[in-house]
């Protein structure tokens, strides 16, 4: 069962078992969230219960991380949120967002893949997690 915390909770996370964990979701590895890619458990043995190893790719740098316990182990999962942003400007390799629900602004670091594709005045999706964004895909 996945326990939420309160909305006055900043942090943007939540506690859960291992076992509720499914491919394609988020699990916070260490410091950093990420997505989960396998989940390979085993059975319960003589002298103890199920084993789960999780195996995720961070969100934000990419990198392979693996997670091993029993599968009732409390892990965190992290609030991801995916909203809509107008670009308003695009500056060399960043570009300046405009939040369509918040009116907020703010910079973002333009990934390889979309350099050739945004133009100011067009949408895009983006997530927020535990405050730091990332581009997601063009409306």
């Amino acid at each position: 069962m996945i326990k939420h915390k309160t909305k006055g909770d900043r942090m943007g996370k939540k506690m859960g078992d291992m076992k509720e964990l499914k491919e394609g979701k988020y699990v916070m590895i260490g410091d950093d969230p990420c997505r989960v890619t396998k989940i390979t458990k085993s059975k319960p043995g003589k002298h103890g219960g199920a084993k789960a190893r999780v195996d995720a790719i961070g969100i934000f740098d990419g990198q392979k991380r693996s997670l091993m316990g029993p599968v009732s182990q409390k892990v965190e999962i992290p609030i991801v949120e995916k909203k809509v942003a107008q670009i308003l400007n695009v500056i060399g390799s960043s570009v300046q967002l405009m939040d369509m629900e918040s009116y907020e602004t703010f910079e973002l670091d333009v990934p390889d893949e979309f350099r050739d594709k945004l133009e100011q005045g067009r949408e895009l999706q983006y997530m927020d997690v535990l405050g730091r964004r990332k581009i997601l895909g063009m409306m």
